[in-house]
């Protein structure tokens, strides 16, 4: 068993081993993490681009990430999933942290949030 933190959609799914006040707070820790790393190319955070797909925290605390890039010729292709592995790695109480960078669904501006938007200048 393990707890999905469907980013955007559903942020947390209980089904996790781990106490759900335990699993809120490394949800909460991660998002704001993922929250810290930028595309270099983007003044929006790679979270409120939508870049970020699933965030799977497992019993044993080991985190899962599905993550995928503006377009699969990002200039920061090399670099941005390193950043997303360190950010998470990060939060206390967190293990071994796997990020995959994954094509489909293809990221379009719609997985954007508001806050990117505006950001952005995209309304």
């Amino acid at each position: 068993m393990s707890d999905t933190a469907e980013i955007k959609a559903n942020p947390m799914e209980t089904r996790s081993a781990l106490p759900p006040e335990e699993t809120e707070r490394l949800t909460t820790e991660i998002i704001a993490g993922l929250k810290t790393v930028f595309d270099p190319e983007i003044p929006a955070d790679i979270y409120e681009l939508g870049l970020i797909y699933k965030v799977e925290i497992k019993d044993d605390r080991s985190v899962d990430v599905q993550m995928t890039l503006t377009t699969p010729n990002c200039p920061a292709a090399g670099e941005l999933p390193t950043m997303v592995e360190n950010a998470v790695a990060s939060v206390p109480g967190v293990g071994v942290v796997d990020v995959k960078v994954v094509w489909e669904p293809a990221w379009t501006p719609e997985r954007m949030s508001d806050e990117a938007r505006l950001v952005l200048n995209m309304w």
